[in-house]
């Protein structure tokens, strides 16, 4: 058999796509696809789909559900290619596509293939970070989306094959991203379908019985609906109308969401059957609506203009309801072909790559919210975050709300003043300081509704957005300017804030972490999430940029790593039982270097009772000596902020060697033992100090709730390392259930 012959018997199997491209009066590169075709069924050849079928019929039916949308031959071949790279890594790479079939195709394959080695940490993160990287691959080309949704359209109708659990998460992936994105883009035909699809996986019970209504109504009224085409086809006739006249019913996940989500009845849902006519002009758009509206009666409130008012995905029509003469409700669309076309296909109907019918930057200005929906400051993933701006930017029907000039702004319904202010310009929200609707002054966090007009009031003396309006705002866009601001103009007060809420975390963890080893935590931290040190990360967290709760468990590794926890019981080191009276609290040495001087006059302080070991600092007193507090102590901390007290403080530190010829002599360790009220609570506890002969310098007990007590405990005390020792051994008292040092 020749090889002619052969790749004729080849090419049977994508006949319907080449007769597809030579009917379609387009230039295609049928050559150029060919081969994509052939080389893809190379790659695959010996997989399969879990449906039992070769693997090369997924890339066959994505190419026709992408050819079916009008795109280019760069399209369709990477239709063909897209799953290569992924899933024949040892036969092929992008360097190789693209030496085949040029740069374009291989970006394209690069932007389709999924991220499944995204180096994140959980599966909601990496799920999040590879819709974040398909949306930043499509702001650069919007040809990947639409292959995207071409594949995923394909995987919905093969879905059966898969198994349960499979088909429910990816049948929640379609319903919350893709088929809100073919919206978004205007794509009716796959968005309608991938909804209907995906509620049939996610809940078949439901999807069945709004299809059984639909099908027993649809029969009751078919009818009194082709009585009603009729009528209206004779009366646009008279006045010369070229017009198309279409039916449809509400599709199965329309009817199922207003009746679920909003609690109708299937009998309260009016535009149940629509009828579109499709004309030549706009003017016979309106002159349709005029006879109709004559023709029936118009039902209040259920009219909408989208010719003079498109909506974002650029879609164009006129909207109304009216009752027919059987006293059944129906809607009627009315729009030219052009905006036909657009409706069913969006964005897509207007793709002509490098043409000069829809120059690339026109394109490019109607897909800016992607742009603003993946800007991000830091190089963190915040999983809620963004899914909430996804949510709101992508998912929520739109409002539209006019300026004093006449300019449509669209926003997400439920946006409020503060989100028309950014969606104008970052300036004009930044200087906002109030805002006007219709003439009267509003609350800026008021929504403002469909078609009222908005003018927001600026001031030259503002001082910038209120960290409060991160609270309000809707939009991701907003959210992100207000962070912006914060971030470049507040960096300083930023860091503090992001210290003490970082701090705040931290101490929760460890109560008892000094002040470098928090240090140490949150350089360790931020070098972790990919950040060049504490002050960025103190920064980020300070003006909203990264949620604590998405590195809570990185930073309680960190605080595990760096302070050691009391659970890993040091060795029990017994001293020999000393009195209390030589347990120093000032006078001589005491043990301390001030400054590089031994021998000064000292005192230890009783609000945190340094023990050797402790990092430690002085505090030059007014004839007291030296007062020696702990590096980490509330008073140190807040002391050394003050201008005034700031040069009394000063270096100190321990003489081991003086310490170690001090034999008789103990420091005080004072502790609060958290325990269930019990009676032989106290005898444990001070039988379990005579055995490891420590002396009790003040013991008392009080009431903590009805079921716990708390213990305040002095006792005589070497060095830190003792001090762990006799925690460690309080700590397997039965009853006891936290330690913890110092007096709150």
């Amino acid at each position: 058999m020749s090889q002619e012959v052969k790749l004729e018997e080849k090419y049977l199997a994508i006949e319907k796509l080449l007769s597809m491209l030579k009917v379609s009066g387009k230039k295609y590169d049928i050559e150029k696809i060919k081969l994509a075709y052939l080389y893809a069924d190379e790659m695959h050849e010996g997989q399969f789909r879990k449906s039992g079928e070769p693997y090369i019929s997924h890339p066959i039916a994505v190419a026709e559900i992408t050819a079916a949308l009008g795109l280019d031959t760069d399209s369709i071949c990477a239709a063909f290619l897209h799953d290569t790279v992924e899933d024949c890594p040892d036969k092929t790479n992008l360097g190789i596509l693209e030496k085949k079939f040029g740069s374009e195709v291989s970006m394209l394959v690069d932007g389709l293939t999924k991220l499944s080695t995204i180096n994140v940490e959980d599966k909601e993160e990496a799920q999040i970070e590879n819709i974040r990287r398909m949306l930043l691959a499509m702001s650069k080309d919007i040809r990947v989306i639409f292959v995207k949704l071409c594949d995923r359209l394909h995987n919905m109708r093969t879905l059966y094959a898969k198994p349960e659990n499979k088909r429910r998460i990816t049948a929640l992936e379609t319903m919350h991203v893709y088929a809100p994105l073919a919206h978004r883009l205007g794509i009716q035909k796959i968005k309608q379908e991938l909804e209907n699809l995906a509620l049939s996986y996610l809940d078949p019970i439901g999807y069945e019985e709004v299809k059984q209504h639909i099908e027993r109504k649809y029969g009751q009224t078919q009818n009194l609906l082709d009585n009603v085409r009729s009528h209206i086809t004779e009366n646009l006739e008279k006045y010369n109308i070229h017009f198309t006249l279409e039916g449809r019913v509400k599709t199965v996940y329309s009817i199922y969401r207003k009746m679920f989500n909003q609690s109708k009845e299937f009998d309260e849902i009016y535009d149940f059957y629509a009828l579109r006519i499709i004309v030549e002009t706009e003017l016979e758009c309106y002159t349709a609506l005029g006879i109709i509206h004559e023709m029936y009666k118009s039902m209040p409130g259920r009219f909408k203009d989208y010719i003079s008012t498109p909506k974002p995905n650029m879609y164009q029509s006129l909207h109304t309801t009216v009752i027919g003469r059987e006293g059944i409700p129906f809607e009627v669309q009315i729009r030219t072909r052009e905006m036909h076309h657009i409706a069913e296909y969006g964005i897509a109907a207007h793709w002509k790559y490098k043409s000069g019918a829809q120059s690339r930057e026109e394109i490019d200005n109607k897909l800016q919210w992607i742009s603003k929906l993946i800007d991000s400051e830091d190089g963190t993933i915040d999983a809620d975050d963004f899914m909430h701006s996804l949510k709101i930017d992508i998912f929520h029907d739109e409002t539209f709300v006019f300026t004093p000039k006449g300019d449509v702004v669209a926003l997400p319904q439920g946006a409020t003043l503060i989100d028309f202010a950014y969606a104008i310009h970052s300036a004009v929200g930044n200087k906002m300081v109030g805002a006007k609707i219709n003439g009267m002054i509003a609350p800026i966090d008021k929504c403002p509704q469909n078609g009222e007009i908005v003018e927001i009031l600026t001031s030259s003396s503002s001082k910038g957005p209120s960290r409060d309006w991160l609270k309000i705002v809707k939009t991701g866009e907003a959210r992100n300017k207000i962070r912006q601001w914060f971030k470049k103009e507040k960096r300083s007060e930023n860091i503090v804030i992001g210290r003490a809420d970082l701090d705040k975390e931290i101490t929760k963890i460890a109560r008892n972490a000094t002040e470098s080893q928090r240090q140490e935590i949150i350089t360790r931290l931020a070098h972790r999430i990919g950040m060049q040190g504490a002050d960025d990360l103190c920064n980020s967290v300070g003006y909203g940029g990264l949620a604590i709760s998405k590195v809570l468990a990185k930073l309680k590794d960190e605080v595990e790593r760096v302070v050691k926890p009391e659970a890993e019981e040091p060795k029990v080191v017994e001293v020999e039982q000393v009195k209390t009276a030589p347990v120093p609290s000032s006078g001589k040495s005491g043990g301390i270097i001030v400054d590089g001087q031994h021998g000064c006059a000292v005192k230890f302080a009783k609000c945190c009772n340094p023990l050797p070991g402790d990092p430690i600092i002085g505090f030059i007193t007014k004839g007291y000596g030296v007062s020696i507090h702990k590096r980490d102590c509330p008073n140190v901390t807040n002391g050394m902020k003050s201008e005034e007290f700031f040069h009394r403080w000063i270096h100190t530190e321990w003489d081991l060697a003086d310490i170690k010829r001090m034999k008789t002599s103990s420091y005080e360790a004072v502790i609060q033992i958290f325990a269930e009220d019990h009676i032989s609570l106290i005898a444990d506890v001070t039988m379990a100090l005579a055995d490891m002969k420590v002396s009790i310098t003040q013991i008392n007990t009080r009431k903590h709730n009805d079921n716990d007590v708390i213990i305040n405990l002095k006792f005589a005390c070497k060095d830190i390392n003792h001090y762990n020792s006799v925690v460690a051994r309080l700590k397997n008292i039965s009853h006891i259930t936290n330690i913890i040092r110092g007096l709150n």
